[in-house]
């Protein structure tokens, strides 16, 4: 199989892997050959203001096991302590994938790249996953007991 990059990076906090996560993940892998992977430590979370629940080593834990399913020995994960990680400093990785959500850093990254010296990522942008009932998956969502990992949701409303 073909990939249209060498290497490609991902990043997230990862609380509660969701669909919308792997579907970020997927398309990473799709179009890298190997995929960087960072992943927010919980002090960085915290300086986000993101509520996580599931603490780093449980997250780290999680996310390869769901990646060494999937794609074994095609990814690294990096413990992000800002919003680049290795996407500064590593002149290999060619592209980024990201969410609307994440789309302005990515663009902020590849300005940070080019006054270092470095050529900029192509930014893969994928859709918003959506749960069933036609709003955005989110961790938040899922910790409010609203819709569980899959995007089904939990509760009625009680209108």
């Amino acid at each position: 199989m073909g990939f249209k990059f060498k290497k490609v990076a991902v990043g997230g906090t990862f609380d509660h892997l969701h669909i919308g996560h792997k579907a970020l993940l997927k398309t990473a892998f799709e179009y890298g050959e190997f995929v960087v992977i960072g992943l927010s430590s919980d002090a960085f979370a915290k300086k986000l203001g993101k509520e996580i629940v599931q603490e780093f080593s449980f997250r780290i834990e999680r996310l390869r096991n769901f990646l060494d399913s999937n794609y074994p020995r095609r990814y690294e994960i990096h413990k992000l302590e800002d919003h680049f990680g290795p996407i500064l400093v590593d002149e290999s990785i060619d592209a980024i994938v990201v969410s609307e959500e994440t789309l302005s850093r990515a663009k902020e990254a590849n300005g940070l790249r080019k006054a270092k010296g470095l050529k900029p990522l192509e930014i893969i942008l994928i859709d918003t996953v959506l749960a069933d009932d036609g709003l955005p998956i989110s961790s938040t969502r899922i910790r409010n007991k609203e819709i569980d990992e899959e995007g089904h949701k939990l509760t009625e409303d009680l209108n």
